[in-house]
């Protein structure tokens, strides 16, 4: 498979799997404006602290309000990394890609584009924000569908993998450093048990609830959640189950050692929590090394891949 073809797959399953993730995790935060006891209030900007937008947001808005990292995170053009932004690359890596993937799924990304670009407003506001954001994670599952149904398993296949899981991996991250945060939160005492809300909407943004609860067999803590969404083997979104995948399908590949070798290193890297007690900045910390290990990985991919000359293959 030539590089530019295999980087387009990559690329694909990246943004496919971002504007899905993007979609849950502002969902998450939107979600718990509903649960928290009147008196508490969840601070938006975190969102934008765990993406690492920060620069970016301050160069053009100047409060940091729920509807300001809303629009930041789902409709804002200038904003690469935007669940607007990553639709159209999206769109573009379908349709340089048409002719090695099912030829349906050009068809539903454009559903899913014009779907964004005449209904963000409806993310934006709050009254619809959970239609909307339901409708775009809902697309993203169709479309991955049709690929995981549709696709043979060759070099391209092995890329998407990588993509997906790459991206995947950085979001669950993600996930549990919002979590974390929203957890260590000064919340007003109150009747409701905070953490179980703040974790039980984790897990349920992952669609990971039921699973859990068949899996662990004990009430939703701050440490089971945890463990289970780092160290699952089993489950799809957690971070182990993505490093796995993404070994095996390296494995298939060509020139593969240098990437098996980063992510055995990742592997190494595995953290148990024993206590919610332990989930402090310090653990934060460990979350944004595993997002800087993501970082590297890419890196090595695109290297050992992407920008491989042709003629270098003999």
């Amino acid at each position: 498979m030539l590089s530019r073809v295999a980087e387009r797959i990559y690329w694909l399953a990246r943004y496919l799997e971002r504007i899905e993730n993007t979609a849950r995790l502002v969902s998450v935060y939107d979600n718990l404006l509903y649960d928290l006891p009147r008196g508490n209030s969840i601070s938006w900007y975190n969102l934008i602290v765990i993406n690492s937008g920060t620069e970016q947001f301050h160069e053009r808005y100047k409060v940091k309000s729920e509807r300001n990292v809303v629009k930041f995170l789902l409709a804002d053009d200038d904003n690469y990394a935007s669940l607007m932004s990553s639709i159209r690359m999206l769109r573009e890596n379908v349709r340089t890609s048409r002719d090695v993937i099912p030829s349906e799924t050009w068809e539903l990304t454009n559903e899913l584009y014009i779907y964004v670009r005449e209904n963000i407003s409806q993310g934006v506001n709050r009254s619809k924000r959970h239609e909307f954001l339901t409708h775009v994670i809902e697309s993203c599952q169709m479309i991955t569908g049709l690929l995981v149904g549709a696709m043979a398993r060759d070099a391209g296949w092995n890329f998407m993998i990588l993509g997906c899981n790459i991206e995947r991996a950085d979001m669950t991250t993600r996930m549990l450093d919002a979590g974390t945060f929203l957890a260590m939160e000064p919340f007003e005492e109150s009747n409701v048990n905070l953490t179980q809300v703040i974790w039980s909407k984790v897990l349920r943004s992952q669609s990971a609830y039921l699973t859990y609860r068949r899996t662990v067999r004990r009430a939703i803590r701050a440490s089971n959640v945890v463990n289970y969404l780092l160290n699952d083997e089993q489950f799809p979104r957690t971070f182990y189950y993505c490093v796995e995948q993404m070994d095996r399908a390296a494995k298939y590949l060509p020139r593969s050692a240098s990437v098996r070798t980063v992510l055995k290193d990742i592997k190494s890297l595995k953290y148990v929590i024993e206590s919610s007690q332990d989930l402090t900045d310090d653990f934060r910390s460990y979350l944004n090394e595993l997002q800087i290990d993501l970082i590297k990985l890419n890196e090595v991919i695109v290297e050992n891949w992407f920008a491989f000359k042709e003629e270098d293959a003999a």
